[in-house]
């Protein structure tokens, strides 16, 4: 029998955290790990921006009718705006093309098998540390992966020297998947400087970037947050992007994204388009349009445009304050230096805690969070930063308490 021939699935530990946090009884318990912005009240919101443009679309969509594999059009547009600007010359020249997909995962399994049929014997490059399924993602379309260095947990600094050394050994028409902004789980991002330098490298030695951008407006703003992206585009000939509106938006249940390709010219970039298409018919057929739709609206439309933006701000400048104080309050409660975190992007850092007191962590003070160390900063709040400050701090010391 077919089934019966399947070994036991390996575990998730994301998923096995999530269990481990609802079966904790205590009242006082705190998850640091599940990537999902949460506001003072620790609650996941839904954007009032967000609320008003599906009241719009309950009363105005006309139909709930297929629309294509490459999803809404106005969406589209409206993304394609976003991450490059509405006067890049990337299209101005005609060299994007963009299509709806179900979140940025979506995006980015679309482009593994875009490679898989192009270039088969292609490697794409990951940072180390990188986002948990980008490998697995990679791998179950018959990609080769492999890792670059590119963050330092002893000195808390992204290692360019490494970066570079490691990607010496990429062939040409090799994929490198760099984070576009906000990098996860690192918090680390390239300057400006870095980033014209790694433009330069890609483009000298024939390497395809792979931009995902999951967290635009998260980092500095929503323009600040696409320099990058727009650079590798004005930088190399060919690029990939996988772009989400899970947390720009807190859209993350509507499992809204792009891919975006940039090629050489007008002609390569809609013949890519036509087999993004043939991909997308036989995988999915056609992605989920409501979290789409919403999205077309917000950035469409003047009012709720500047609605978004500055919920956003208030996202980001709520994340920047939290950085700020937890790091005050670690260095007291642990002795040591801390303000790497307060010079960090988004939602994610690293501590330097071993499993073994990330176990201690969840069984004596209820604060749960992946063994890796990282810590998702956005479900830090007035009321749990200092209980879990001077828990992080016990450990890291050795004490029995706080």
């Amino acid at each position: 029998m077919l089934l019966k021939q399947l070994p036991p699935a390996a575990a998730d530990p994301l998923v096995e955290l999530i269990a481990t946090f609802a079966a904790d009884p205590a009242p006082e318990k705190v998850d640091l790990g599940i990537g999902i912005y949460k506001d003072e009240a620790g609650e996941a919101p839904v954007l009032g921006s967000v609320k008003r443009a599906e009241r719009w679309l309950l009363e105005n969509q006309a139909s709930k009718s297929y629309l294509s594999p490459a999803g809404d059009p106005a969406f589209n547009a409206a993304m394609q705006e976003l991450l490059f600007g509405p006067r890049h010359p990337a299209l101005t020249d005609g060299r994007v093309r963009t299509i709806q997909t179900p979140g940025a995962s979506g995006a980015l399994r679309i482009a593994a098998e875009l490679i898989r049929r192009v270039r088969p014997q292609a490697t794409i490059w990951v940072p180390r540390p990188t986002w948990a399924n980008h490998v697995p993602i990679f791998r179950a379309s018959g990609v080769g992966v492999r890792e670059y260095r590119y963050y330092n947990r002893a000195s808390s600094a992204i290692e360019l020297d490494a970066m570079m050394h490691d990607l010496e050994g990429a062939a040409a028409d090799d994929l490198v998947l760099v984070h576009g902004c906000c990098h996860n789980p690192s918090g680390a991002d390239p300057d400006a400087s870095q980033w014209k330098h790694l433009a330069r490298f890609f483009a000298a030695r024939g390497l395809m970037p792979l931009v995902d951008i999951a967290y635009q407006g998260f980092g500095t703003g929503v323009e600040e947050d696409a320099f990058a992206l727009r650079l590798l585009a004005q930088s190399v000939p060919e690029m990939l992007v996988a772009a989400s509106c899970s947390k720009s938006f807190a859209l993350y249940r509507e499992r809204t994204g792009v891919i975006a390709l940039v090629a050489a010219n007008a002609g390569d970039a809609a013949n890519t388009h036509g087999h993004l298409l043939q991909l997308i018919r036989a995988m999915y057929s056609m992605p989920p349009d409501h979290g789409a739709a919403i999205v077309a609206r917000v950035l469409q439309s003047p009012g709720l445009r500047q609605e978004w933006e500055r919920e956003l701000s208030g996202m980001r400048e709520r994340i920047r304050a939290v950085r700020a104080r937890f790091a005050t309050l670690l260095a007291s409660a642990a002795n040591r230096d801390f303000s790497y975190l307060t010079a960090q992007n988004g939602m994610f850092s690293f501590l330097d805690i071993a499993p073994a007191q990330v176990e201690r962590l969840r069984r004596q003070f209820h604060v749960h969070l992946v063994d890796t160390g990282r810590i998702n900063v956005a479900a830090l709040s007035d009321a749990n930063i200092v209980r879990v400050a001077n828990a992080i701090g016990a450990v890291l010391r050795g004490a029995s308490s706080p």
